[in-house]
């Protein structure tokens, strides 16, 4: 496929997905179970208890929802084992990790975001979070960590 039909077809494809929708803010913590109350009450907030341990990820989260879960929640994210690349994140004091957006092709964002200059962090990998759905990580050239999460 030449490049100009290659860009035209990314282009299509681009045009005719729903635009991203912001979904969640993650914010770093050493323990769950310690700051989610705080959390909760501070953001009038509700969290159900639930914590999941995501393997490949190496993290526990938990989501703390404002209303239903219709709404963009706030995610607690902790590191599971000693090898989590969250212990950096925390040894330099933690807070906001992350932003995640929702979109419907993880591919033809990601794409995008190396045009846009991004380094995929992450590759495409199922999140037991989200029930098996694909997600991936971007940094950007303004040091902002998103994740991406596929409808």
């Amino acid at each position: 496929m030449t490049e100009n039909v290659k860009a035209k077809t990314e282009s299509q494809s681009l045009a005719t997905a729903k635009p991203a929708s912001f979904h969640h803010v993650g914010f770093a913590v050493a323990s769950i179970e310690k700051l989610a109350p705080g959390f909760a009450r501070s953001l009038g907030a509700h969290w159900n208890g639930e914590i999941i341990h995501d393997p490949s990820q190496e993290a526990r989260v938990a989501f703390l929802y404002c209303g239903d879960q219709r709404n963009p929640a706030v995610e607690l994210v902790e590191p599971a084992g000693d090898t989590s690349p969250l212990h950096r994140f925390l040894n330099r004091g933690g807070g906001l990790h992350h932003i995640c957006y929702e979109v419907d092709s993880l591919d033809d964002q990601l794409c995008e975001s190396r045009a846009e200059k991004c380094l995929v962090v992450k590759n495409p990998l199922p999140a037991v979070a989200f029930g098996g759905r694909r997600i991936a990580w971007v940094y950007t050239p303004e040091k902002l960590l998103v994740e991406y999460l596929e409808r």
